[in-house]
């Protein structure tokens, strides 16, 4: 099992290797300064890729006592073009930053500080995967007025619980017939 406090070059190859096993097209990658992403996106995607580094320059910590919790303060942000040609507009962490925000914010396992743990691995898969269907496929996004998934073009309509419910009935049936 991967935990995120493992942010080595293994984890980061795994994470790269699983990135570029789910696109068709040649794609632009920004990661934050983790040295590991390196050596992740060259040996996955080799020169097929658009890459680029954000690295953020912080600012004295601040007095712990004071703000326990409170990162220090973003001062400087530099772009660093790695390989490809990826364009300057669109080198950012923040859409990842959001969706990181996003999911702490709605699923008890990733806020902080919380007794909202998994104990087991496979369990908290399902949570995860059950929140990210109901985000995509069920849940209504005021800026889009639509699913993602219907934004994207995955799907053309607007999923329900039951729908999800039928998936895993069938999947269900599935693996009984291959028992």
């Amino acid at each position: 099992m991967l935990h995120s406090r493992h942010r080595d070059a293994r984890t980061a190859t795994l994470f790269i290797d699983d990135l570029a096993s789910r696109l068709k097209n040649r794609v632009q990658v920004t990661t934050d300064g983790h040295g590991a992403y390196l050596n992740a996106i060259e040996g996955v995607f080799g020169c097929d890729v658009d890459y680029a580094m954000l690295v953020k320059l912080y600012g004295a910590d601040p007095k712990e006592e004071e703000t326990r919790y409170s990162p220090a303060k973003c001062i400087a942000c530099e772009q660093k073009i790695i390989s490809g040609n990826p364009d300057p507009d669109h080198i950012s962490t923040s859409y990842a930053e959001r969706q990181n925000w996003t999911a702490r914010t709605n699923m008890r396992r990733y806020t902080r500080l919380s007794n909202g743990l998994s104990r087991k691995f496979e369990n908290h898969a399902a949570a995860v995967a059950l929140y990210y269907f109901a985000y995509n496929f069920v849940r209504i996004h005021r800026t889009l007025r639509m699913t993602p998934a219907m934004a994207a073009g995955v799907t053309d309509r607007l999923f329900e619980v039951s729908d999800l419910v039928g998936l895993l009935e069938a999947e269900e049936r599935e693996g009984e017939r291959a028992a």
